[in-house]
């Protein structure tokens, strides 16, 4: 009775307040009513919708101070600060907003994996799913147009460009050491667990002036936001074994990642074509930390990687072949927070850092290479409204290099310090929600060479219609070369590359087409007179050359149920004179032709999803030591034909198989030329080929706890 007397009496005192009516209508550009539109005061339960002329009217009990709201989808929010008493009477206009689903995109030269961009050509999870990829990102990423097939490098080359060519960036922060090391015909994977990324952009030219010091290419790494849920994941595998968790408490959450990779058992049932001393093993642990603010979110990063291995790496004109071995230690780790300073003010900063240790073991010579480095960066974003947009910042590199190279009883010292210091600014306008523009401008000083460079970057992209658009990018970039270069002669400038890039996109009913032709010209590459760079080399910045070529992207997940597939080519015309080239020639690395055919099935009676990819790249230029003239000879082409299996034996539990080449197409990667030629006066030599023949892969995956359902990842 007395709980029942006090609602009663909380009941007559609230309606006994006074209350204010708010009322007014909404127009749009065209001064016609919008009907619909959600109107409410910020921080309440008062609001109502506009009828079909437009007009609103509510009560509340606010008397003093509000913020009204008025949102739709396809308009910019509209936000009135004012007393609640001259909320009466009000005449809004309402202004379509850029994020409306048909607004144009600047999409020239990037490809986006998610699932809210326009441009998005990749799923998050078609890293994982992707046969071939082995849950590598690189590996499904080399099944987009611009990217060549070296599959045995396992780095990303791009549009005729060297893997060091492309920077990865984690969370804005760079990573310096993003790939394992390795040896000659072995391929490379990232140190990196798919599973705590949850975006990925992937720019092959003409990206923002955000990002210095990268020639050719940066790959956009965002880790997981705050969780949804807590979990526990196992994997067993037949190279080895994972482990993941998340947890989260309060406004705090943390996931963990490790996997223990050992080849040891998997070679002594599969044979490889390489001889190994010390079968390859590694060990990879990760973790995000993630602390939640009222406006904005602060991410600890921290990785880990450790590996080790040895062979007997084969030589034409030593008979028995030489040892090998390396084993790397590295640390990277990085801080970030993201978030809102006011209204129209967003902050972002980052730092990273990295260590890197190499010890090499070549025959008689042992290398022992140690890199320390550092990225600071501060980002600020000025959003004057939905149509026009600035952001500025500056960021710190700073690089200290150290290598001691032991030769018998001699041991040489060598290395560098040095650091980039870069400022950008760059604004971002739309003119209408089917025309916008970027311009910017990005400054660095290089303080090895003391040199200060002027990078200008230009974007535009027209709307069609509501499903195509066309756009064009322009760009000047700059990147320092390597760190064991620049230690033996500091004066050497950053290389430099110009990109023009024009880009056709059409995606309606989930389905994607993109057509992209560009031009890279190159100038100041780096050039010496020696087989490779060492303390004696005439190095230079006399190289130059140029890129140009045409990327095709088709993507259909709805013609056929259950069945989703892409089709990438590209055309690539490339020719340079740099490193030690005496001519100008096409690079071993780059092919004129590459295609690739994806496609995932999926059989409801089966409880699977079927996948299978098709690599084809066209034959690779190499020297041929028989006949006159540099790069003068071609590889056949290579072939690779991957397929996999998932089975869900619950909605936790999945079953994994793989098989990479399973035709056994015997890729031939380039030829070693005997130093002397023999009787005939023949030079003979060794093919240059595969690490194995195939790679199977079977893998047993169970998610615990939480709701998550692995029919998700399918």
């Amino acid at each position: 009775m007395k709980t029942l007397f006090t609602i009663i009496c909380l009941f007559i005192t609230s309606v006994a307040f006074a209350q204010t009516t708010i009322s007014g209508v909404i127009l749009d550009e065209e001064n016609e009513p919008v009907m619909g539109v959600n109107v409410y005061l910020e921080g309440t339960y008062d609001g109502t919708t506009t009828d079909l002329d437009g007009k609103f009217s509510f009560t509340t009990e606010e008397s003093s101070y509000g913020i009204l709201i008025a949102s739709y989808i396809g308009y910019e929010d509209y936000k009135l600060e004012a007393l609640i008493k001259e909320m009466v009477g009000l005449k809004l206009r309402f202004r379509e907003s850029r994020n409306a689903l048909n607004t144009v995109v600047l999409s020239a030269g990037s490809f986006s994996a998610g699932d809210s961009s326009k441009a998005s050509v990749l799923k998050p999870l078609d890293i994982v799913t992707t046969a071939g990829a082995v849950g590598d990102f690189v590996g499904a990423l080399q099944t987009l147009p611009g990217t060549a097939s070296n599959a045995d490098d396992g780095r990303l080359f791009v549009r005729g460009g060297s893997a060091e060519e492309t920077q990865i960036f984690i969370d804005g922060s760079r990573v310096f050491r993003p790939f394992l090391p390795t040896t000659g015909n072995i391929p490379t994977r990232g140190r990196f667990s798919p599973f705590l990324f949850d975006g990925i952009t992937f720019s092959t030219g003409g990206y923002s002036a955000e990002y210095g010091d990268a020639l050719s290419s940066v790959l956009l790494l965002n880790t997981n936001d705050f969780p949804k849920e807590e979990k526990t994941e196992l994997g067993i595998m037949t190279i080895g074994g994972n482990f993941g968790k998340t947890k989260i408490w309060g406004k705090n959450s943390i996931s963990v990642n490790a996997q223990y990779v050992n080849l040891a058992p998997y070679n002594e049932v599969i044979s490889q074509n390489n001889q190994f001393k010390k079968p390859f093993q590694s060990l990879n642990t990760e973790a995000v930390y993630r602390h939640e603010f009222d406006k904005g979110l602060f991410k600890a990063y921290s990785a880990y990687s450790y590996s080790d291995f040895a062979i007997i790496q084969e030589d034409i004109d030593v008979e028995e072949g030489f040892y090998f071995g390396l084993r790397n230690k590295n640390y990277y780790g990085n801080l970030n927070y993201n978030g809102s300073l006011s209204e129209s003010w967003n902050i972002e900063t980052g730092l990273s850092l990295a260590h890197d240790k190499n010890d090499v073991n070549i025959a008689a010579t042992k290398i022992a290479a140690v890199e320390n480095a550092l990225h600071a960066k501060f980002k600020l974003q000025k959003r004057y409204n939905n149509y026009f947009k600035l952001n500025m910042g500056v960021e710190q590199f700073l690089i200290n290099y150290k290598e001691d190279v032991l030769l018998e009883n001699d041991t040489f010292k060598n290395g560098i310090n040095h650091g980039i210091t870069g400022a950008f600014a760059e604004a971002e306008i739309f003119a209408s929600k089917d025309l916008a523009f970027k311009a910017g401008l990005r400054g660095d000083y290089y303080s090895a060479s003391d040199e200060f460079k002027v990078s200008p970057r230009l974007s535009a992209a027209v709307s069609l219609n509501n499903s195509s658009q066309f756009s064009l990018a322009y760009g000047n970039f700059y990147q320092a070369v390597q760190n064991n270069v620049q230690q033996y002669d500091k004066n050497i400038k950053p290389e430099n590359a110009q990109h023009y890039i024009a880009n056709f996109l059409f995606k309606k009913n989930d389905r994607m087409f993109r057509a992209e032709g560009y031009y890279k010209s190159y100038d100041e590459l780096l050039t010496y007179d020696t087989a490779r760079v060492q303390f004696d080399s005439d190095l230079g910045n006399g190289g130059e050359g140029y890129a140009a070529g045409l990327d095709l992207f088709w993507r259909d997940e709805r013609s056929i149920k259950n069945l989703d597939y892409w089709v990438s080519y590209s055309y690539l015309d490339t020719k340079r004179q740099f490193r030690n080239f005496p001519v100008e020639a096409t690079p071993n690395f780059a092919t004129d032709h590459n295609f690739s055919l994806v496609g995932k099935y999926w059989i409801e009676d089966w409880q699977s999803q079927i996948g299978a990819t098709f690599n084809y790249s066209s034959g690779r230029p190499f020297t041929n030591a028989n006949e006159s003239g540099f790069l003068n000879d071609r590889t056949s082409s290579f072939q690779s034909l991957n397929l996999n299996w998932a089975y869900l034996m619950d909605q936790q539990k999945i079953l994994y198989f793989s098989v990479s080449n399973v035709l056994g197409r015997d890729n031939v990667f380039g030829y070693q030329y005997s130093d002397t030629p023999d009787v005939q006066g023949q030079f003979n030599r060794r093919t240059i080929g595969q690490a194995a023949d195939r790679f199977f892969f079977v893998g047993f995956f169970w998610t615990i706890g939480g709701s998550d359902n692995q029919l998700d990842n399918l």
